[in-house]
């Protein structure tokens, strides 16, 4: 593989179509100055500098999609609240088609407050998830097959993000894949649930830790994360198989068997991770759609995983900060 090829296979993501389904959330952050140690509790005083919110859980692939020159479409669920209203023109702002979100009255929208104290950087001080886990109602579920049965008929790829807030089900993977198979269609997934729903989905990706949990073992080495990779691929019976491991990079195996190991491309100027698995998730779900190699896909994956732990938050980068991480690492 000669990098300048990489240029031609980003190029290609340009007007794929992508159906991201999945929990939807908006991070918010509240960050203040700190002044002096409360006399109430042991704990700083901040002084009010800012509030920003972004779109997070499987709303960050899909931008991620739509930064790097795809078209995505997201479905799920959010409440009729203004955290839901912020969340949908946040989205729609950015391009993503929203025609597929269903609003339950009965449920909030997932909101993830944190709370950071500004210094040279800011640090995190705690964390409020507002977050409804309870299964959806059948009507909801009903609403969702029907949009995602409109969506995928003009999809050029699926791509299930399951952060356990009760959208993703073995029953809607199975309907996603029924779907999605006839057409062609690759059909990737990044899970922090339960991976058993997930049989035979074309790419499946994890991080490290979750492999662990899952598998019932640590994976502090390579070759037992690559053991690891192969014993994913065989209960699930999935077609490739992705474990990434932070610093150290990524474990690919595809479909064929082949088994690679890719270094992180930045493992030092790392500021914050938040999210860096959605923009992984995002450049293989694209790159596979556009016909590239799983190698190509996964080291793509990684020059874009390196860019975006260099901000605070669910980040993306523009095609144009993407071709510059492709040509840096060509000359490195």
């Amino acid at each position: 593989m000669i990098m300048s090829s990489l240029l031609d296979w980003a190029a290609a993501f340009a007007g794929k179509r992508i159906v991201v389904v999945g929990d939807l959330c908006l991070d918010e952050y509240i960050i203040g100055k700190a002044q002096r140690l409360s006399r109430e509790a042991p704990v700083p005083v901040l002084e009010w500098q800012e509030r920003l919110s972004i779109p997070g859980a499987a709303c960050n692939p899909a931008l991620n999609v739509q930064a790097v020159g795809g078209h995505a479409s997201v479905c799920g669920v959010i409440g009729r609240d203004d955290t839901g209203s912020q969340l949908k023109w946040d989205l729609t702002a950015a391009g993503v088609d929203t025609a597929a979100l269903v609003v339950d009255e009965t449920r909030s929208t997932t909101l993830k407050t944190r709370v950071l104290a500004s210094h040279l950087f800011p640090q995190q001080l705690v964390r409020i998830d507002r977050q409804d886990r309870s299964p959806l109602r059948p009507s909801v579920r009903s609403a969702i097959k029907d949009h995602l049965r409109a969506a995928v008929e003009h999809a050029d790829g699926v791509l299930i993000s399951d952060y356990r807030s009760g959208v993703v089900d073995g029953a809607l993977v199975r309907y996603l894949l029924s779907l999605a198979r006839p057409r062609g269609l690759p059909v990737c997934v990044d899970s922090q649930g339960d991976f058993t729903k997930f049989r035979g989905v074309t790419l499946f990706r994890c991080n490290r830790e979750e492999a662990e949990g899952f598998l019932h073992r640590k994976l502090a080495a390579l070759p037992a994360t690559e053991a690891a990779a192969l014993a994913l691929q065989q209960r699930l019976g999935v077609g490739a198989v992705v474990i990434t491991r932070g610093s150290e990079g990524m474990v690919v195996r595809d479909a064929g068997g082949d088994m690679q190991h890719i270094p992180a491309s930045n493992p030092s100027e790392v500021y914050d991770v938040t999210g860096a698995g959605d923009t992984v998730i995002a450049i293989l779900t694209l790159a596979l759609t556009a016909g590239a190699p799983l190698s190509i896909a996964a080291t793509l994956a990684n020059l874009a995983a390196g860019e975006v732990v260099k901000r605070l938050g669910n980040a993306t980068l523009t095609p144009e900060e993407f071709a510059a991480a492709i040509r840096k690492a060509e000359t490195a």
